[in-house]
């Protein structure tokens, strides 16, 4: 494979995993706000 062709397709995946992780991490600071009777803003 080439390596611009593996370097412009790998960082849609670094970009999805890195947004995976930010929702997730805001899904259970939501949840435990919640939780908790707080409120996220």
């Amino acid at each position: 494979m080439d390596w611009l062709v593996f370097y412009i397709l790998v960082w849609p995946v670094i970009s999805a995993g890195v947004l995976a992780v930010l929702v997730v991490a805001l899904v259970r600071d939501l949840r435990a706000a919640k939780r908790d009777g707080h409120e996220m803003i």
